[in-house]
């Protein structure tokens, strides 16, 4: 309590020309008012559940928030970002001197590692991603407060202190968010080839704060709005008397409610026994609904692409998104991969059978206007079947951002949409899972649903997963129920993770490895396989993306026989996914097997 009222006293003597009047009159009326704010929130004042809350600030500027008045909330999500641009390739030169987060410490600051982005841009030129770490500013442990203002910059509530903890430490306890990730990537936009940067003249600097699932503990520190909340005042404690200022309005009779979930329903009748016969063409229905069940769109139909998506479009009131990547580039463990956005369906089995698939999705697939549901692999070369679709479909999704001038962002989106279940389909259970994220007054939440269904048999069925348990460490705010898509349900994954012929690094099982060994935050030895793998045999269906999603270099001899690491998530190009030999790799030292 001393170090929130501390926290207080700076505020008022900090607050810059938005702060307390000069007069003493005026000075004694914001004091009280203070003093009232924190009385009342100390009482327990209540706006339902609490709700997380997503706060952003893009290069020094806060971003306007609308939340809903009398709710109370807790700070869920923080997301910073500077940048500048640049015509030669002076690596952050121009982020050090001339940014937002110029005054930031910057030394130790180092090129980790570098990755071209897959697809080629408009004009034939492709994209370089260069990712940094290390920067002192990005290791020092360090605080957020977020400060409720009214339009002079006075207090209207208690301050919320947040710990963000250390690079290179986890502690539950002490921090506040499960995901913290800080670095720094430059992107060189018009490089002549996917090795060929050297006439490049279009280059982007940017440095990144991702702050994200908040802790159970964290999540105690709740407040609500007072009427005269005009704004929060955000601070970091490696810039304290420079705060970011977020206006807030206020309304009071939102048509919607916070929340948000999913239901899947069978449209296709099942036979009298309850399954499907192979060979069926199943149709489902998707509904999206706020926490109080509301529907958040009428059935039958989803908006546009162009109503939700690009830049200027007007946005769902109900607050349903579409793929963004467009426009906000999204790299996995890199940059902001929970701003992407998709919404999509899959369907995989039969569950005793699911695997990670290998098989990549081509572009050429997306594109195919004579379908909207893809087939990502088959019971006879993938050991499982697996169909996915998007929203808005694919064919219409990205050949709306290759064919601009065809109207595919204003086609009319379905709510419905038919998988197809293989003439031999292997009897046993299916999985359809749909996941979707909602942003809504404030509030930016994940969600997913997973439904069965029994294909030529009425047996259960189910899967056998050779990982495990996450929630040794995906717990007290991290579950997988939280995080990512809000799904826990671990056999409903491998159909819309994939391998892309335009982002290879879909699957799973190379996301996990890329994550996990890069993240400081993982605390237990990347080596010992036996803290995520049930058994010694997963670990040996060796492959350049099983491998080297995990590993950043191998053998000269292993350049010379399997070529030079040219990816730094699946090792290659396409051939990262075939089986390199059966007779090595039967051991991993340090394994625990």
């Amino acid at each position: 309590m001393a170090m929130l009222a501390g926290l207080s006293a700076l505020a008022l003597a900090c607050g810059g020309p938005d702060a307390v009047d000069a007069e003493a009159s005026d000075s004694q009326d914001a004091l009280g008012s203070q003093a009232q704010a924190v009385t009342d929130e100390r009482s327990g004042s209540s706006g339902g559940a609490p709700v997380g809350l997503a706060l952003e600030v893009e290069n020094g500027e806060g971003v306007p928030l609308k939340v809903k008045a009398g709710q109370t909330f807790y700070v869920n999500q923080i997301d910073l970002r500077a940048f500048v641009n640049a015509t030669v390739d002076e690596g952050l030169t121009g982020l050090r001197r001339n940014s937002d987060f110029a005054v930031l410490g910057w030394g130790g600051v180092h090129l980790e590692e570098t990755e071209f982005v897959g697809l080629a841009n408009g004009d034939g030129t492709f994209t370089r991603r260069a990712f940094y770490r290390d920067a002192a500013w990005m290791k020092v442990p360090s605080l957020f407060t977020v400060e409720p203002v009214d339009a002079r910059g006075v207090l209207t509530g208690t301050p919320v202190l947040l710990n963000v903890g250390s690079d290179d430490k986890r502690r539950t306890e002490r921090d506040d968010f499960f995901i913290r990730r800080m670095r720094a990537i430059q992107w060189a936009r018009d490089c002549a080839s996917l090795t060929d940067c050297r006439n490049a003249k279009n280059y982007e600097e940017e440095a990144l704060v991702e702050l994200r699932n908040a802790y159970d503990h964290a999540k105690q520190q709740t407040f609500t709005f007072r009427p005269n909340t005009r704004g929060l005042r955000l601070r970091w404690s490696l810039r304290p008397f420079a705060p970011y200022y977020i206006p807030v309005t206020q309304e009071a009779s939102p048509a919607f409610g916070y929340g948000f979930a999913i239901d899947i329903k069978p449209l296709t009748a099942p036979r009298k026994d309850g399954t499907y016969a192979p060979g069926s063409d199943v149709t489902f229905q998707l509904t999206l609904k706020d926490g109080q069940g509301k529907r958040l769109h009428p059935a039958g139909s989803l908006p546009t692409y162009n109503e939700v998506a690009p830049p200027g479009a007007p946005g769902h009131p109900a607050g349903i998104q579409y793929y963004r990547a467009f426009f906000d580039a999204t790299t996995t463990y890199y940059r902001r991969k929970h701003r992407e956005r998709m919404m999509m369906t899959q369907l995989i089995g039969p569950a005793q059978d699911i695997q990670p698939i290998r098989s990549i999705v081509d572009l050429e697939a997306f594109l195919d206007d004579s379908q909207d549901v893809q087939t990502v692999a088959t019971q006879a070369r993938d050991g499982v079947y697996a169909q996915f679709m998007t929203f808005p479909p694919s064919n219409k999704l990205f050949g709306g951002a290759f064919f601009p001038t065809e109207g595919r962002w204003d086609a009319p989106v379905s709510d419905t949409w038919t998988y197809r279940l293989p003439a031999d389909a292997k009897p046993g259970t299916y999985l359809v899972t749909a996941k979707a994220r909602r942003v809504f007054l404030g509030e930016d939440v994940p969600a997913s649903r997973t439904i069965e269904i029994q294909v030529g048999t009425r047996t259960h069925t189910e899967a056998k997963l050779t990982t495990g348990p996450c929630n040794s460490c995906h717990s007290k705010g991290g579950e997988l129920s939280q995080v990512a898509h809000a799904n826990d349900n671990r056999a409903a994954c491998a159909s819309c993770h994939a391998p892309l012929g335009f982002e290879l690094e879909g699957p799973i099982f190379v996301r996990t490895h890329f994550i996990h060994s890069r993240s400081n935050r993982y605390d237990a030895p990347v080596e010992k396989c036996s803290s995520c793998h049930l058994e010694k045999e997963g670990t040996q269906r060796t492959s350049k993306a099983a491998c080297l999603s995990c590993h950043k270099s191998y053998p000269d001899s292993h350049v010379a026989k399997f070529g030079p690491i040219e990816s730094m998530y699946v090792g290659g190009g396409r051939e990262s996914f075939q089986q390199c030999t059966g007779s090595c790799h039967k051991t991993h030292p340090g394994s625990g097997f």
